[in-house]
């Protein structure tokens, strides 16, 4: 039998480099056991290594397996969040429907399977402090406002953020935390660093290290204040 372990459990799904490495650093640091997930793995060694993390190989929009994976999970599952997203752009005309499906599978169906097993998994376990768990959804401003060739992402999003109203809704009052996170703007990683000569300003990406601080934040909030959707967006940015 595995070992359970005496901190409280977090999972990303859909874990990589940017953000949710920021997330898993942060969650790291303030005590969580800590497993990140993903289809592929192997870039997330370093990560592992430096966070203590486990490391789970897995499609987001596997029920079985998603729900297998939480199961798993050794100790109390007290925050989730979910990830991944599919962008598929073109004129609507043109677009092939199984692409289109697959898109908004990756990003509102598999948001549907990892909020309903960590919502089981939360409902099964006494509350800490007043609380089950939180669960997160990184969501996008297409999840607000559809964008010119660019439909099967404002599908998805909007999706993502109606099933993040609805389980908040449903939850809140059961003690499990559920938001939304419209990140309203490009987030600065090594591939696409902020050019603050040619812009001239400074902070016009989003941090991924200030994002995380964000999510932890929702972590953290009162239950007598929890927010059910919170927009990140530079100072810069256009609205």
């Amino acid at each position: 039998m595995a070992e359970t372990s005496s901190k409280p459990v977090a999972l990303i799904v859909g874990a990589g480099t940017g953000l949710s490495a920021s997330f898993a650093r942060q969650l790291s640091d303030a005590g969580y056991a800590l497993n990140l997930a993903a289809r592929s793995i192997g870039n997330l060694e370093n990560l592992a290594a430096e966070t203590g993390a486990r490391l789970h190989q897995v499609d987001g929009t596997d029920g079985e397996g998603i729900g297998q994976l939480v199961e798993s999970l050794r100790g109390d599952l007290r925050v989730a969040c979910y990830n991944p997203s599919a962008r598929v752009r073109g004129p609507l005309t043109e677009l092939d429907p199984e692409t289109v499906r697959k898109a908004v599978e990756v990003t509102a169906y598999g948001a549907f399977l990892l909020g309903q097993a960590a919502a089981r998994r939360m409902l099964s376990q006494q509350p800490a402090n007043g609380r089950r768990g939180t669960i997160l959804f990184t969501g996008a401003s297409a999840g607000v406002k559809g964008f010119a060739l660019s439909a099967p992402f404002a599908m998805g999003k909007f999706a993502q953020r109606g099933l993040a109203q609805a389980m908040a809704r449903e939850l809140h009052p059961q003690g499990i935390h559920v938001a939304w996170v419209n990140i309203d703007g490009g987030i600065r990683n090594a591939s696409r660093p902020e050019r603050t000569e040619a812009l001239g300003n400074p902070d016009s990406m989003l941090d991924p290290d200030a994002i995380a601080a964000e999510y932890m934040h929702l972590i953290n909030q009162n239950r007598s204040t929890w927010s059910d959707e919170l927009v990140l967006r530079p100072w810069v940015e256009r609205f």
